[in-house]
């Protein structure tokens, strides 16, 4: 297996959505409680990137074998079947990745404690049931929750939990605040999946995946993903408001432009070649110009 067919299998243009939650929770944890465990945070994030691969060579893996008949997505579209890769060395590989980082997660867990346990074992089952068993998440009406709560703000709340797991709260101030500041990822990431649904909704019901944009068609579904690009707008202003984040993150507008052309650009075409790239944008750069934002602030 060459690198460019490795890194397509594991989606790794798409790792933002797993990496700039974790840098916001970074940032949350040092300008709110002035602490950051270095070893744990490191320890964990290569946990998580590599079960964040896992899950996406899972995702390919079950694709694969759920395709129906009715068209050519096993031989033209999915990675395996394009590039004719053994099942036996993808499954192996894939299997091997989610026992390292689970390892890893198990290890980090004795010492920090049982919730990093409860909150890793909730996420290894949405990423393994997000594309398996008879009734993938995937497929169902909520793809868009799972895949933007749990990348959005659980990646987020575990990296807030390991800098500060000696003092963190369990209440609604603590996870109200962290929910607050990761809600534009949790929006922009569901909105991924919203647009990837958009623009395959009809070969979806082909393969008998009923998605969210099944039951809402498709002019409710792109009202629907422009709202989640506004609300992640304004969570930002909130955020700053009540003080969970310095002033200077509202330098995140800078990029609206930006966001505004992207939203524009879908609103035009939802195509998997040709726009969908709109969602992953709009998640990069907003995303991005968020932590760079609230870096600034805490450092000036």
């Amino acid at each position: 297996m060459s690198l460019p067919v490795f890194l397509e299998l594991v989606e790794f243009k798409a790792k933002t959505a797993s990496v700039l939650p974790f840098f916001i929770g970074l940032c949350y944890s040092w300008y709110n409680y002035q602490s950051i465990h270095i070893l744990y945070v490191l320890i964990y994030f290569i946990a998580m990137f590599i079960f964040n691969m896992a899950v996406d060579i899972l995702d390919n893996y079950n694709d694969y074998h759920h395709a129906t008949d009715v068209h050519d997505y096993k031989e033209k579209t999915n990675i395996i079947g394009r590039e004719n890769l053994s099942l036996k060395l993808v499954y192996r590989l894939m299997v091997s990745m989610i026992i390292l980082s689970a390892l890893l997660g198990i290890a980090l867990s004795f010492v920090v404690g049982w919730p990093l346990l409860i909150m890793g074992l909730y996420c290894y089952l949405v990423g393994i049931f997000y594309s398996s068993g008879p009734k993938p998440l995937s497929s169902l009406p909520l793809g868009e929750f799972f895949s933007g709560f749990t990348m959005g703000f659980m990646i987020s709340l575990i990296c807030v939990y390991l800098n500060t797991f000696e003092t963190f709260q369990w209440n609604a101030s603590t996870l109200g605040g962290i929910f607050l500041i990761s809600l534009p990822n949790t929006l922009w990431i569901a909105n991924l999946m919203l647009a990837n649904n958009i623009c395959d909704v009809e070969e979806d019901e082909k393969n008998e995946r009923y998605t969210l944009v099944h039951y809402l068609g498709k002019p409710r579904s792109i009202v629907l993903f422009v709202l989640f690009n506004w609300i992640a707008l304004a969570s930002l202003v909130l955020a700053v408001v009540l003080k969970l984040a310095p002033v200077w993150m509202l330098a995140t507008f800078i990029v609206l432009p930006i966001i505004v052309k992207q939203i524009n650009l879908f609103l035009r075409e939802q195509n998997k070649q040709t726009t969908f790239i709109c969602a992953i944008r709009i998640l990069a750069i907003g995303a991005f110009a968020q932590v760079c934002s609230f870096l600034v602030g805490i450092f000036i």
